[in-house]
């Protein structure tokens, strides 16, 4: 389903609009096009990018995919249902601001109604950016945003659990600077658990994402009584995926036997969730 201006906008406002509803609400994260299809077909209201799933779908590690194909892939996604889709942008593509800049104007041109910019640096030595910088980055991302014509939605995560730091006093003090350069959503990935969700949130003014598939085990409404507005599952869906795929080989080559088939979806039923106009199970 190609996307056309209007479609676009209407996405981005419909979007945007969901961060201040009476509960949180989901974004799963599909990692191509079939994945949105199906996932559009449960009734979620948006979808993001997994920049993972992405690169495991590739045959690759997270972080080894560019900003083309992930910007390739995200219109793929945004052409499979009539959903918003916001995209994992990584930590933006280049060095400069001005390079996340661009990132934001190609992620738009791609379909795409918001995007996530990160704080890492890909360097195991050295994995979050300096403060100063990280804010720079975000600010050009807003900026860019903003000259768009819609409202196009950016999250600013900072890394810091997902990179092995767990500092919470420098996690929020991040955020709070992300907030004042105009981020429009502030996310924490791998929060350790519920208190620690409590003070990001309580922190902030603007709405939070938290990821969840993982260890911090909170229904949509623990969250939301915590103060979350947006919850999305990174890479865990595809893992899922993997992870049965992994059982499977390992049940044939281990045992001979193949009773994973019985857990399978069904041919007939994974034709329906594909096809033009095909619902949910």
């Amino acid at each position: 389903m190609a996307h056309t201006d209007d479609a676009q906008h209407r996405r981005a406002v419909a979007f945007r609009e969901l961060h201040h509803g009476p509960r949180p609400f989901v974004v799963p994260n599909p990692w191509d096009a079939g994945s949105a299809r199906i996932l559009a077909g449960f009734g979620f209201a948006a979808l993001a990018t997994t920049g993972a799933g992405l690169a495991h779908s590739l045959g690759r590690p997270d972080g080894r995919v560019g900003r083309a194909e992930i910007l390739d892939n995200a219109r793929l996604i945004v052409e499979a249902c009539d959903l918003p889709v916001t995209a994992d942008l990584e930590s933006g593509f280049g060095d400069e601001p001005e390079d996340v800049a661009g990132t934001i104007r190609l992620a738009a041109a791609a379909g795409l109604v918001g995007g996530s910019i990160e704080d890492s640096t890909g360097r195991d030595e050295d994995p979050v950016r300096p403060l100063a910088e990280a804010v720079e980055r975000v600010a050009a991302a807003v900026e860019a945003a903003e000259g768009l014509g819609f409202p196009f939605t950016v999250t600013a995560r900072a890394e810091n659990f997902f990179q092995g730091r767990p500092d919470l006093d420098d996690t929020i003090r991040r955020l709070q600077a992300y907030e004042a350069a105009g981020a429009h959503v502030l996310y924490a990935p791998a929060l350790p658990d519920a208190e620690a969700v409590a003070a990001v949130c309580s922190s902030v003014t603007r709405p939070v994402n938290v990821l969840m598939g993982g260890a911090l085990k909170l229904s949509v409404t623990e969250l939301g009584a915590l103060g979350v507005r947006r919850i999305s599952t990174g890479s865990a869906l595809s893992r899922a995926a993997l992870g049965a795929l992994t059982r499977a080989a390992r049940e044939i080559t281990e045992y001979g036997t193949f009773g994973f088939g019985a857990d399978a979806l069904p041919y007939a039923e994974a034709n329906a969730l594909l096809a033009d106009g095909g619902g949910h199970l």
